[in-house]
């Protein structure tokens, strides 16, 4: 974990584009108590093959007017270099810095993956066609891709983005910390020197939970599981309980040097800033 010591921590927040006006009404409220703890930046996500393209673009716009930087996730599968070359071209023009560079998923019924077809492609042709101007994140996987033949070709991948030009990785989400110091151990053993930020995802309802998990390969520790099938439909101990499992995840994190920490919102405020305030971040941000 030393390598990880070096970088300043930073602390972010995560939403969807909403679909509806009543969606992005209740968004700026969300965003609106989160920004009273000056985060680093916000990240709006992309659907599969662009599928929430303009929704994402308008979320990235307006919530980066409102004071505190943006970053859109912008994914290649599906997408021409064109499309993608017309989207860094707008996000330049309205100052946005940041993008979270991503392969994305290839929806249902859709039958070419487009121009590039994997991240360290994506991350290629955003420096060949923007230089340094983007602070480019990544998406790392402690506990592996879903997809991945291998543990090493698993870091090969890895690999391959932070040497295409990536800036920084975000993690996906895990409630296993040893898998994030071992992969930061690998990470090292490798020579990428890089932040490595933990992505954390509170945990208030157990069946949305299982199932996103069981979609991206993370791992639900049994003993959590155990208990969180105990509560049933008691979702006030569901959130009580969450909140100490995931207070006490960031703490190990933190504690070992961990470069900050990029919170999966769902658009919810509340889960984020309870744990939050927990690890009084407002004194440790600016370790």
């Amino acid at each position: 974990m030393e390598s990880q010591t070096q970088f300043k921590r930073r602390f972010s927040f995560e939403f969807f584009p909403p679909k509806t006006p009543e969606g992005m009404e209740k968004l700026q409220a969300v965003r609106d108590k989160l920004a009273k703890r000056k985060p680093d930046f916000f990240s709006v996500t992309y659907g599969a093959g662009g599928s929430t393209r303009e929704r994402t673009i308008d979320t990235v716009l307006t919530l980066h007017r409102q004071g505190i930087s943006t970053a859109p996730h912008l994914s290649c599968i599906g997408a021409t270099k064109e499309s993608i070359g017309e989207l860094l071209d707008l996000y330049r023009s309205n100052g946005i810095q940041r993008i979270v560079a991503l392969r994305g998923d290839l929806p249902s019924g859709m039958g070419a993956p487009g121009e590039l077809r994997y991240a360290n492609e994506l991350v290629s042709y955003i420096r060949e066609r923007t230089g340094d101007h983007f602070s480019i994140e990544v998406a790392a996987y402690p506990e592996f891709h879903p997809q991945a033949q291998s543990a090493e070709a698993d870091l090969n991948n890895f690999r391959r983005k932070v040497e295409a030009g990536a800036t920084s990785a975000i993690t996906q989400y895990f409630f296993n910390a040893d898998s994030y110091f071992y992969f930061v151990e690998r990470c090292e053993k490798a020579g990428l020197n890089l932040p490595i930020v933990p992505g954390i995802m509170p945990i208030t309802n157990y069946s949305n939970l299982a199932r996103f998990s069981d979609m991206c390969g993370a791992e639900i520790p049994r003993w959590v599981r155990k208990q969180l099938e105990a509560y049933g439909d008691d979702s006030a101990s569901i959130r009580k309980f969450g909140e100490e499992v995931v207070t006490r995840l960031c703490e190990s994190l933190l504690a070992a040097g961990a470069p900050g920490i990029h919170f999966y919102t769902l658009n919810q405020a509340e889960p984020s800033l309870a744990v939050w305030d927990n690890l009084n971040l407002g004194d440790k941000i600016s370790f």
